[in-house]
Parts: C-alpha cells; sequence; structure tokens
C-alpha cells in the first residue's frame, strides 16, 4: 500500500509540473490516467511476479548526470563538425561494448545513457555487453564508453 501512494504522489507531482494545466477536466483526466497506470503496474507485477532490484547511490547517480550532461555537449559538437565536413567525413560503425554493471537498471542507464549521447546509439543489450551503433567512430569512443562504463558502475551499491 505505502509503494502505491508513493507511486500515485511521484506520479501527480510529475504530472502536474510537466502539463502546467489545472482545469478541472483535465486535472481529472490526470488523475484517471495515474490510477488506470498505477492499477496496470500492480496487476503486471502479480502476472510475472517480476521484481526490479537495484541499489543506486542517488549523490553518485546525480553526479553522473552532470557529467553525461556535459559529454553530451562535446558530443553535440563533433556530430556538427561532422555534418558540416560532409558524407566523407563520417566513420559509421557498430561494434560490442562490454558492460560491468550487476543490475539491469544500471545496464538499462549505460544503454540510455549511449543513446542519448549524439551520434551513437545503442542497438540491443545483453547479459554481457551493449551492440553499439557509430556515427562518426573513432578509438577514443571505446575509451570514452569504457569510462561512461565505470561511472554507471559507481553508482551501484
Amino acid at each position: 500500500m505505502k509503494s502505491i501512494v508513493i507511486s500515485f504522489i511521484i506520479l501527480s507531482v510529475t504530472w502536474l509540473l510537466l502539463s502546467g494545466v489545472y482545469k478541472p477536466l483535465i486535472l481529472a483526466l490526470g488523475f484517471l490516467s495515474i490510477f488506470v497506470t498505477i492499477y496496470f503496474v500492480r496487476r503486471m507485477e502479480t502476472v510475472d511476479s517480476y521484481d526490479i532490484k537495484f541499489n543506486l547511490n542517488l549523490f553518485k547517480l546525480f553526479m553522473y548526470f552532470l557529467w553525461l550532461l556535459v559529454e553530451i555537449m562535446k558530443s553535440n559538437i563533433q556530430v556538427v563538425k561532422a555534418i558540416i565536413k560532409g558524407d566523407s567525413a563520417l566513420n559509421k560503425k557498430m561494434f560490442y561494448q562490454t558492460t560491468s554493471q550487476k543490475s539491469d537498471i544500471g545496464k538499462v542507464i549505460f544503454a540510455n545513457s549511449i543513446t542519448l549521447t549524439p551520434g551513437t546509439i545503442s542497438v540491443s543489450l545483453d547479459e554481457k555487453g551493449i551492440l553499439v551503433h557509430a556515427l562518426n567512430f573513432q578509438q577514443s569512443d571505446r575509451k570514452g564508453l569504457n569510462e561512461m562504463d565505470e561511472k554507471v558502475s559507481e553508482t551501484e551499491g
């Protein structure tokens, strides 16, 4: 019951802040969608009984996201340079990046971080690693991904 109340509060506050519309009909529909979401999530938990277990250090996670924002900005500059130079400057490549995260949530954070970084996309994720597509592959990309992998692993408890 406690998790239902916490989920309701988090979803309500997030929805209210993001929507910015406080008319009665919109509020009623928003809260209805929150109730339906909580109902389906609870129902899914009883059907598949898959528990997501994770232990993240929130301070380290926050510091990681700040670091990731800087990396996204740097990557944006590289992608813009590649676009200006034209198609001949691109070195598209798919490669496999191993992961060191212990939990599923850690691997998902790592895969999403790769996709958030301009010029790279996580294509698939398995137990041991991620298949990555890079728009302009350089050997330094591997070093950068290894650093990202270490930083995500540090956030896990």
